[in-house]
């Protein structure tokens, strides 16, 4: 969701001015807080997920879906409901507008806490957010957990139906309606808009088509009919599916997982160590291989998403020489981490890190260690993109609207989040690579998992650091096509030896310290979660600590039914989201091996889609058959968790607790 700051929002040309004041003070606020809260230290491992809904719309006589623009209604409704209720804790649900006006966010009502018991509520808390927003639905309406909706920018595809305008539009779009960008705050027409001026031109996303026996070749679209000036069709690759607007990017929907930890330092910790895990998961989760109704040749959202807030100008890029901007950067300000920031991870720092070298050394001689001032001077090399005239002047001991300004639109793998300023929040890292699953059993396995492997990091010291460059090689790999069972990815041979920073006589960050090179090698997904000669593997690792906890048998059965799930993915016995869509999609009757997927195989897509959301079908080659807490009346299964866990905490177990203290 990001920042939402109520206010005027400043165009790109008034926001361009006040960037260097927002930088500046920026970097003022993180120093007050971070010198105010270093020494933080025993807070308690919370941790929570964020699922994100697309609001679909069916026609069931003309067998077409669309994307129901129902955001405002809904969230209002949901709103209501909760100040009624007055509950905030991990058994209730919390709601946040997201960037489109078919979307919105659920979240736990509160964080869930240190005790294994927590995993047991999950899913039906899921499952309750679900049920919630259906209720604010009509019955030809439906909220799915679906990453991309398969006929987004297809012509008529939102209802009610909104037209493009490609001309004076926000985003000059050619197939996406300004009405489908968030209607209820300014944040997100500004954030379009600004990224568009600030690039000097439409954003270009281009996903490799998938090529069936009968798609063109070479595939080449004609943009002219709707309005295109030429800038699209210069922008548009052969044998690609074309894009140009932020909206197919931060349209789509994920999982992601916030954990605060004890310390500033064991948040650093975990944001190394679950960097090369990044990756595998975004791979192990996907779930996008259709955009603008075509087959794509990829599984995974993360390079449209990329693509679509990419506001780099041509100079940043490399494509022209520089002479207005400062700096050319290699990447999207939505893309993989740049830099690990523990000391462990200081010597496999070894790709160049663009950074705003004043600011560097002012955060230094404010106190800040070299690792986390170079990882947050180089998130500053960006311009902010959503300015407010309100929020210019700020009191920067207590604010941080300008330091959030900036880092919460670098929209990397990792987050690193400072506590906010007069909380009770601690030190927090966010976990945001992994794809929306179809079935809340999904969404709470994978939200399961990594929060276990978080504990399991922390109580038995691993380490998974490798060479920031091969995360980011892996991350190129997680995209392609059945990534989890055909290709390899970049892995540390040995995680479980205690490890100390390796030698660097130079402390230079060089990848060639240490013999570095001889630490990792190339594996299988299976190979990481199931091992390899004297690998363990993931699996292994987390029963091990399962093992060593004490735990009572209906979170143990929960538990151990949602590490099935992510093994027989792992090991290619289950196959991902993206591929059940994609044999679906090819097995359709009304499929031309054209690459096309036509309003009508969209339409019984999703329709089984829902079927296997509610549970009403399985399909035995995407999940098990299991039973969870889902199997309850949802209000019911939330009251004996809340009791157990009530009665857990009480008792004051010693064993029930995953601190990893």
């Amino acid at each position: 969701m990001g920042l939402l700051t109520e206010g005027t929002p400043l165009t790109w040309e008034e926001t361009k001015k006040h960037a260097d004041h927002v930088r500046r003070h920026g970097i003022k606020q993180f120093l007050a807080q971070y010198n105010k809260l270093r020494s933080r230290k025993k807070d308690v491992l919370y941790w929570g997920d964020e699922v994100e809904y697309q609001l679909v719309k069916f026609d069931h006589v003309n067998k077409k879906v669309y994307v129901a623009l129902r955001a405002q209604d809904v969230l209002k409704g949901l709103e209501e409901k909760q100040q009624t209720k007055q509950i905030h804790t991990s058994a209730a649900t919390s709601w946040h507008p997201e960037y489109a006006e078919y979307m919105v966010e659920g979240t736990p009502g509160a964080p869930y806490g240190g005790m294994i018991a927590h995993f047991n509520i999950v899913e039906a808390n899921m499952s309750l957010r679900r049920q919630e927003i259906q209720a604010e639905l009509q019955d030809d309406e439906a909220p799915l957990s679906l990453t991309a909706f398969p006929r987004l920018g297809c012509g008529s595809f939102t209802w009610p139906v909104s037209k493009t305008d490609p001309v004076n539009g926000v985003s000059r779009s050619l197939f996406f309606p300004d009405d489908a960008i968030n209607q209820g705050h300014v944040r997100f027409k500004t954030l379009t808009r600004n990224i568009r001026n600030r690039r000097k031109e439409k954003v270009a996303i281009n996903v490799p088509i998938f090529k069936d026996v009968n798609t063109k070749s070479p595939f080449v679209e004609d943009f002219s009919p709707l309005g295109d000036d030429g800038s699209s069709a210069e922008a548009a690759k052969p044998d690609h599916i074309y894009m140009d607007c932020m909206g197919f990017g931060m349209g789509n929907c994920c999982l992601q997982v916030t954990f605060q930890a004890c310390n500033i330092d064991e948040a650093k910790t975990l944001y190394d160590q679950l960097a090369g895990m990044c990756p595998i998961m975004l791979a192990l989760s996907a779930s996008s291989p259709i955009y603008r109704g075509y087959l794509s040749d990829i599984d995974t959202r993360w390079p449209v998403i990329a693509a679509s807030v990419d506001d780099r100008t041509k100079e940043e890029r490399g494509l022209e020489p520089l002479k207005e901007d400062r700096y050319r950067i290699p990447k999207s300000r939505y893309d993989s981490i740049d830099s690990y920031i523990s000391p462990l991870g200081r010597c496999y720092n070894d790709i160049p890190l663009i950074l705003d070298t004043d600011l560097c050394d002012e955060l230094i001689q404010g106190g800040v260690d070299d690792l986390l001032a170079r990882h947050i001077a180089h998130l500053f090399i960006r311009d902010p993109v959503s300015v407010f005239a309100e929020k210019l002047d700020l009191d920067d001991d207590n604010d941080t609207d300008h330091f959030e300004n900036i880092q919460s639109t670098n929209w990397q793998t990792m987050r690193f989040k400072p506590p906010p300023p007069n909380s009770n929040i601690g030190w927090r890292v966010e976990f945001r690579p992994m794809e929306a699953q179809l079935t809340d059993f999904e969404n709470a396995a994978f939200t399961v998992f990594i929060v276990l492997l978080t504990r399991v990091i922390l109580s038995y010291k691993l380490n998974f650091i490798i060479p920031i460059s091969k995360v980011d090689e892996n991350m190129k790999t997680a995209f392609k096509r059945d990534a989890v069972i055909n290709d390899k990815f970049y892995f540390r041979k040995d995680v479980v030896t205690e490890s100390t920073p390796p030698e660097c006589s130079q402390q230079c960050g060089n990848a060639g310290c240490g013999a570095i090179e001889d630490q990792y090698e190339l594996m299988s997904i299976k190979e990481i979660f199931h091992g390899k000669d004297d690998f363990p593997g993931l699996m292994a690792l987390i029963n091990l600590y399962m093992d060593s906890i004490e735990i009572d048998v209906d979170t143990k059965c929960t538990i151990t039914q949602y590490l099935k799930l992510i093994s027989q993915r792992a090991s290619g016995e289950l196959v991902t989201s993206a591929r059940w869509m994609r044999n679906f999609v090819q097995r359709h009757p009304e499929y031309k091996q054209d690459s096309v997927v036509s309003d009508s195989i969209a339409y019984d897509l999703l329709s089984r889609v829902v079927q296997i959301a509610s549970g009403a079908v399985n399909d035995p080659t995407h999940m098990f058959e299991h039973t969870t807490k889902s199997a309850y009346k949802i209000p019911e299964a939330l009251r004996h968790a809340e009791a157990y866990l009530k009665m857990k905490s009480q008792a004051n177990s010693s064993g029930s607790s995953v601190s990893g203290e």
